[in-house]
């Protein structure tokens, strides 16, 4: 009789555990993980897409912020969590392919310990001068800033961050004598640029485009390999005369490592088609951030190379987080 009963108990539990894995995916709510505070680009750009995603997979996708170390605190939360697709991370480059240069511990391994599925879409990057400068092309900034003794100063959203990284690959390419000076934030660098307290920034669009367009600021370029939508008579660098300047500040959604592929690809089909919507490629313009498309191989290749290219970039300027 003892036998008959755990044999029930086995086949009793068995079939749970066989329910549960025949469950179709995603059969409860998924966490969308942001690394940044409430607010900022990142953070709006992952509750557009969590809220569009939601309706197409029937599920909530609930955007939790979870700050601190630029974005290395919930990027460990995502790396340490189960592989089963609930938990997944709203990643921005400077994340994944800047932090692991520039601080001495992330507590994660960039490129071994998520599967990249989707990006989202690409932040243009442009450099701004105060009127006042009297340079309206970047042959004239790299040309001006090697007759100045002391050089000129750019502002960026801090060390470390993808502005300033920016600024140090021009430097690295073309010479020009640029002096960072890291700020707390895009907004407080193109406030100053505006105010004439700094020459140059290095800023993402949605912090300088209303200035540019009242005139208070002169767009001097973009390091994009292809010219912006969100300004299409600013010359790219290569245009320019600068080569192996390309780069854009990317954000995207990737799962833990181990993931299994089919969660990877049946959410990577799920975002592109969010990303594929007129609306939503609509508000993310509002902020400054093209839509993307592609599969979750273009996004680790991506990742991969970036990785790669800013390793150097870093170590050669010296750059470590503070």
């Amino acid at each position: 009789m003892k036998k008959i009963i755990q044999s029930i108990l086995i086949a009793t539990l068995l079939f749970a555990v066989l329910s549960v894995q025949a469950q179709p995916y995603p059969s409860k709510p998924i966490r969308l993980i942001v690394p940044f505070a409430p607010g900022g680009v990142t953070d709006v750009s992952g509750r557009i897409v969590a809220t569009a995603l939601a309706k197409r997979l029937n599920q909530q996708v609930i955007v939790e912020n979870k700050p601190g170390a630029s974005g290395n605190i919930g990027a460990q939360l995502v790396a340490k969590a189960a592989p089963d697709g609930y938990t997944l991370l709203l990643a921005l480059d400077g994340t994944l392919v800047i932090n692991p240069h520039v601080y001495e511990r992330t507590g994660f391994d960039a490129l071994n310990d998520f599967a990249p599925i989707a990006k989202v879409g690409d932040s243009i990057i442009i450099i701004v001068a105060h009127p006042s400068v009297g340079v309206k092309t970047l042959a004239e900034v790299i040309a001006l800033s090697k007759t100045n003794g002391k050089g000129l100063e750019f502002g960026t959203s801090g060390s470390g961050s993808i502005t300033h990284v920016a600024g140090e690959l021009l430097k690295q390419r073309s010479g020009a004598n640029l002096v960072h000076v890291p700020y707390k934030g895009g907004g407080p660098a193109a406030a100053d640029v505006v105010a004439g307290h700094i020459p140059l920034a290095f800023a993402s669009a949605s912090s300088v485009t209303q200035f540019i367009g009242a005139g208070r600021l002169i767009p001097i370029g973009v390091p994009s390999p292809k010219r912006s939508v969100v300004f299409p008579n600013v010359a790219t660098f290569a245009e320019s005369g600068v080569q192996g300047v390309e780069l854009n500040s990317w954000v995207g959604v990737l799962a833990p490592a181990n993931t299994p592929d089919a969660i990877i690809r049946q959410l990577n089909v799920e975002i592109n088609a969010v990303l594929g919507e007129s609306e939503v490629k609509a508000q993310l313009q509002g902020y400054g951030i093209i839509a993307a498309s592609g599969s979750a191989t273009d996004f680790a290749s991506e990742i991969k190379r970036d990785f790669d290219l800013y390793g150097p970039v870093t170590k050669q300027a010296g750059i470590k987080a503070n």
